[in-house]
């Protein structure tokens, strides 16, 4: 029997050895040479393409670095994404202040395309784009009450996808360290302020990340099944599932304390139009923080009608590039805000 199970486990190991080899092949020659661990390359690599264009802040975690400038993205000496305005336009002041994650940023267009920049010849208002990319809606709402009273904006724009929320219940995201609340006795408390550095990558890898993060078989079958992002990206959290859903709308009540007229947007990653299951799980999502944005006084504008119109006359690619918007989904966002804006607006 021992012999037989020594045959068992040698037949398996080669099996699995034989995979391994196979799914290197097919991703090709290098990765027969490169048996690194790919979990800690990614995360390696995460941080390094935020080094850049983010800085470290003891308040939120990450912001914009002021002056950064690469390949159609630019920011300001306040750390705010440009929004060139057509030439010769005369815009009113004060501006519409942009608050949110990637999508109000504008992750994969230039500058001129966001629908920031697009908004303001539609409204005669200039626009700051203060979104940095990978917030959660907590970081989104505390952006917000340091920028409110510096800009003092005729109105607020607070963009978000349902994935905000989840990002609230943790404690780092992206590898990187951030604040977050925690429920206690009915309020919000704010924790882990001061944020501290970012540990090093090599430091984040548990137990089985080590043992099998070299491995490109279990890359693949994670890829396959739609687990890898999970499995790789270095998430810490500290607050149960659906904490995040739950702070919603204590979260856009500390906003109505800002006294500026808000209007609140959800957007959609495009995976919402590859499977129907994690669609109606993010429209029920928005739904819940588009609510809480109508209990604190606030507009609500849901985008999906819009881009899924657009998606079924144009295409999906015509709207989305690889993870956001392209610019024809840029310029119906600010179609649509300026129209949900109009009310808001004081006379020029």
């Amino acid at each position: 029997m021992l012999g037989r199970a020594a045959l068992v486990l040698c037949s398996l190991l080669v099996g699995l050895l034989l995979l391994e080899l196979g799914c290197r092949l097919w991703r090709g020659p290098a990765a027969l040479l490169d048996w690194s661990n790919i979990i800690l390359k990614e995360r390696q690599a995460t941080l390094s393409a935020g080094a850049g264009r983010l800085k470290r802040d003891s308040e939120l975690g990450f912001v914009l670095r002021p002056g950064f400038s690469a390949e159609g993205v630019t920011y300001d000496l306040h750390g705010h994404r440009l929004t060139p305005a057509p030439p010769g336009a005369v815009l009113a002041e004060p501006p519409v202040l942009a608050v949110g994650d990637s999508y109000a940023h504008g992750d994969e267009v230039s500058d001129g395309e966001t629908w920031a920049a697009l908004l303001q010849p539609l409204i005669g208002r200039r626009t700051v784009n203060a979104g940095v990319s990978g917030y959660g809606l907590d970081q989104t709402v505390l952006r917000a009450e340091k920028l409110v009273p510096e800009i003092k904006p005729a109105a607020l724009v607070l963009v978000f996808i349902a994935d905000d929320l989840r990002r609230a219940e943790m404690k780092r995201v992206w590898g990187a360290e951030k604040p977050y609340f925690e429920p206690v006795a009915g309020e919000l408390a704010l924790r882990n302020v001061p944020v501290p550095p970012s540990p090093p990558p090599a430091t984040t890898l548990d137990l089985w990340q080590r043992l099998y993060g070299w491995s490109v078989l279990v890359d693949t079958i994670l890829r396959h099944k739609g687990w890898q992002y999970e499995w790789s990206i270095d998430h810490v959290r500290v607050l149960p599932r659906g904490a995040g859903e739950a702070m919603a709308c204590p979260l856009l009540k500390r906003l109505a304390a800002l006294k500026v007229p808000t209007l609140v947007v959800a957007e959609y990653d495009p995976y919402a139009w590859k499977n129907a299951d994690h669609a109606r799980e993010q429209r029920r999502l928005s739904a819940v923080v588009l609510d809480c944005a109508r209990a604190a006084g606030f507009g609500a504008l849901d985008l999906f009608d819009a881009i899924n119109a657009t998606v079924e006359r144009d295409g999906y690619a015509a709207m989305f590039r690889s993870s956001h918007p392209g610019p024809l989904g840029h310029r119906i966002a600010a179609e649509r805000i300026a129209e949900a804006l109009r009310p808001y607006m004081p006379p020029r």
